[in-house]
Order: structure tokens, then C-alpha cells, then sequence
């Protein structure tokens, strides 16, 4: 497993970015060392969650790949969170939705197509999840035109308010989500069966689940607490980090799964890799993180940055657009990704 990719070379970061942060190297060392030990780590979360899917088949292994692939992104969210860094933290939830919806969907779609003229996909299940990835924005822009665009001041105490009913009701749309998924409408989302044969036991592969998670925290911890001193120094914003820097190393497993398999012309499984990532994070992780501060006295609300939030509910509609046919091309990837890179350059220079 450790010889799957040759970004597990990477893997030797991890014992560089921790002895980083405990020799006091550097924000810089510390910043960039766990940074890149995080890629690897996510891949090999990767392979092991795959190791385990297929034991379940492509609807529960899709979901596992989803989950677990965003895994990365949660604990480098909470940790960020427990640092105070909330423009990180908000920033990094929103750059993993647009990283997957234009950067991972975009080269599906792009090297895809090289291969194929045109890829369908299950029409029904991309309308659902698109009304849904469109619902998880309403769920951001209405607190945050609240506290932002509401000719009443609303108070801190009531944008916590207001974020914490909204977390609420999004997960309980996320359960909902997983019975459509798993259980009503399962066989909008079954892909071909595959002969694959787990390579590790059931609870081997859940140890090494579990060590690797492990890591996966003590790195993002001591990332964050570099991110400050590493935006002073590089000049690079915080939100820049967020937005585009960090879901690099979180969206490495998705992005390597989801354009394997849309080469492979499985476009119904890229997609729910790649935009069930999406939906994820938006109906899942960003009301967790919101409750997870409640609980321990962090005041982390949906009051999320304006420009962001236009950013992304603008992505959005697009990639509802270029897929409402349910036929792909070389040229739609081309599209998402260009919208990806205006993204990224605007808030290159935004401070």
C-alpha cells in the first residue's frame, strides 16, 4: 500500500513536520513539512477506505470514499478552530466545496473526455445532488447576507443563534441525504460491480484507519499553529490559504480517485466522489465544525465572508449548469476549471 503511489515518497514529512514543530524550526518548515506530509497521508487514508468499500459495494464504498476523504479537511478545520482561526476555518470549508466542484469535477471531465467524446451519467441522482449542493448554499448565504446585508444589526449572540439552528437543520438534511442515498433511491447510485478483493483483514484495516486519522491530527495541529506566522512572512493571506492552499492536501484522494474512474468511463461513480464530496462537506462537515464549537465555547458562526460566499453559490449554479444534461465533454472540465483559477487568482491578490 505504501508502494501505490509515488506521492507516498512525501510520507517522510511526517516525522520531518513534527520534529519541525518541536525543535521550533520555523513557521515556515513547520508550515510546509506537515503540509506536505498531509497529501500522503490522505492517500493512504484513500487506499485503506477503498480496502474497506469494497467490501460493501460502490454505493456504501462511494459514501466511505466521501467521508473518509473529508476526514482530512475536518481535522485540519477543528484545529484551526481550536487555535481561534476562524478566517481559516471558514476559508477551508469553502475552499474544499470549490475545489471539488471545479478543480476535482473539472479534470473528470477533462481527461475523461481525451478518452471518451462524451460520458453520461444517472441523470435523477445529479439532479438530486444538485438541488442539494444548492440547498447547503442557501444554508451559508442567508446567515451570512444576515449579518452582513440586513438593514437590522444582528447581534453576535444572535448570528450564533441563527448559525446553530441552521447547523442543526442542515444535518438533519444530511441524514436525510444518507437514506435517499443508501436506502430508498439506492439504485440511482449503483455502479458496476467490481471482482476487487480486499488486500487487509476487517480489523487490520480499521487499526491502520485509525493511526493513520491519528497522524492526520498531530499534523494538522501543528500546521495551524504555523499559519499565522507563515501568512506574515509569505505575504500570503490567510483566507488564500484556506481557500486554495489547504483543500490541496485534503482533496488529493478525491481527486486521484474520482479522475481514475472517469477515465475508466464510470462517470456515475467520479461524480460521487467528487460531488458528494461537495455535498459532504456542505450539508455534514461545515454544520459539525459549528457544533463542535458550540460545545467546546468556540463562537464559530455561518457569518462567513461575503465574496466568498458569492464565489461559491456562483460555482454552484455553474456546475449545475454544464451537467443538467447529464452528458460530459473535454470542454465542460475546461469551463469548471477555468472558473476555478479566477477564483484562485482573486483571492491571490485579495487581502
Amino acid at each position: 500500500m505504501l508502494l501505490s503511489s509515488k506521492l507516498n515518497v512525501l510520507m517522510l514529512c511526517v516525522p520531518l513536520g513534527i520534529a519541525a514543530y518541536l525543535a521550533h524550526w520555523g513557521a515556515t518548515a513547520t508550515f510546509v513539512l506537515n503540509f506536505l506530509a498531509l497529501i500522503p497521508l490522505a492517500l493512504l487514508l484513500g487506499d485503506v477506505t477503498e480496502d474497506l468499500a469494497v467490501r460493501f459495494g460502490d454505493t456504501v464504498g462511494g459514501l466511505l470514499n466521501a467521508t473518509f476523504g473529508n476526514v482530512v479537511e475536518m481535522i485540519l478545520s477543528i484545529a484551526a478552530l481550536r487555535q481561534g482561526l476562524y478566517t481559516v476555518v471558514s476559508s477551508s470549508l469553502l475552499g474544499s466545496i470549490l475545489s471539488n466542484l471545479l478543480l476535482v469535477l473539472g479534470c473528470c471531465f477533462l481527461f475523461g473526455g481525451i478518452r471518451f467524446k462524451t460520458q453520461s451519467f444517472n441523470a435523477v441522482a445529479n439532479q438530486a445532488t444538485s438541488s442539494l449542493l444548492f440547498l447547503s448554499c442557501i444554508g451559508i448565504i442567508i446567515p451570512t447576507a444576515a449579518g452582513s446585508l440586513s438593514s437590522d444589526d444582528v447581534t453576535s449572540l444572535e448570528m450564533l443563534h441563527i448559525s446553530r439552528g441552521t447547523a442543526i437543520i442542515m444535518l438533519l438534511v444530511y441524514l436525510s441525504y444518507l437514506s435517499f442515498q443508501l436506502h430508498t433511491h439506492h439504485d440511482l447510485f449503483k455502479g458496476d460491480d467490481g471482482d476487487e478483493e480486499p488486500v487487509m483483514s476487517f480489523p487490520g484495516a480499521l487499526v491502520v484507519l485509525a493511526g493513520i486519522t491519528v497522524t492526520v491530527a498531530v499534523c494538522s495541529e501543528y500546521l495551524c499553529s504555523s499559519i499565522e506566522e507563515f501568512s506574515s512572512k509569505t505575504g500570503l493571506s490567510q483566507a488564500f490559504l484556506g481557500i486554495i492552499v489547504l483543500p490541496i492536501a485534503g482533496n488529493a484522494c478525491e481527486h486521484i480517485t474520482a479522475v481514475v474512474v472517469a477515465m475508466k468511463n464510470k462517470m456515475d461513480l467520479s461524480l460521487g466522489v467528487a460531488v458528494g464530496s461537495s455535498i459532504q462537506i456542505a450539508v455534514f462537515a461545515i454544520p459539525f465544525v459549528v457544533i463542535v464549537g458550540w460545545i467546546t465555547g468556540h463562537d464559530f458562526t455561518l457569518d462567513f465572508d461575503p465574496f466568498a460566499t458569492l464565489a461559491l453559490t456562483v460555482s454552484v449554479i455553474h456546475a449545475n449548469f454544464v451537467t443538467s444534461d447529464a452528458l460530459s465533454h473535454w470542454l465542460m472540465g475546461v469551463a469548471l476549471i477555468t472558473n476555478y483559477a479566477i477564483i484562485a487568482l482573486v483571492f491571490l491578490y485579495k487581502g
